[in-house]
């Protein structure tokens, strides 16, 4: 890697309120509130390669209707976990997840694809965009790929639980199954910060 990279490539996000309800939004001067929605990008640069961690947390406490949204995205979540393994497909995967959000009446509040290959990126290049978790991609993941699993709800202001919902992991693929990577914990019981 290049002397100094690493750092001029590596940053992170923190957002807070209805400022979550983008999957990057810039940073403001708004300050955190009790009962906040939160949400906490880093992407650190590692000899040339990227990862990422993304979760949603809430600042002291979480409403009931925050709560069920983000639980319900949790399990979304939970289940692409699941499904990242040698021999899915990219679309197959994007659409199991969508039949769980139609289920709630959540798909019309979804961000872009569930996921994308990892590993060497950069702002002047970008990432593979056959290994896209989307509807239309037909890549079969297979032994060795790194991908990202991380779907998103975007509830628009003035709703009950409105902001944007997030986890983020990051899994290699082998021979059986995928090992998450990630190692940071993710909802509720673990990510109501703060009082």
């Amino acid at each position: 890697s290049h002397p100094y990279v690493e750092l001029m490539d590596t940053w992170t996000w923190f957002q807070s309120g209805i400022n979550t309800d983008g999957a990057h939004n810039p940073v403001t001067n708004r300050l955190v509130q009790s009962g906040d929605i939160l949400s906490l990008n880093t992407f650190p640069m590692i000899f040339g390669y990227y990862t990422a961690l993304e979760r949603t947390l809430f600042c002291d406490h979480v409403d009931d209707a925050s709560l069920d949204i983000w639980q319900k995205n949790v399990a979304v979540h939970r289940r692409g976990l699941e499904l990242i393994k040698p021999g899915a497909r990219c679309k197959d995967i994007a659409i199991e997840l969508n039949d769980m959000y139609r289920g709630w009446d959540l798909l019309k509040y979804r961000s872009f694809g569930y996921g994308h290959s990892f590993g060497v990126l950069c702002h002047y290049y970008g990432r593979e965009a056959g290994v896209e978790l989307r509807e239309d991609i037909d890549t079969v993941l297979q032994p060795g790929m790194v991908v990202s699993m991380e779907p998103m709800v975007m509830l628009p202001e003035g709703m009950p639980g409105a902001g944007g919902y997030r986890e983020h992991d990051i899994l290699f693929v082998k021979e059986s199954g995928a090992e998450n990577i990630t190692g940071f914990p993710f909802g509720p019981e673990h990510n109501i910060v703060g009082g």
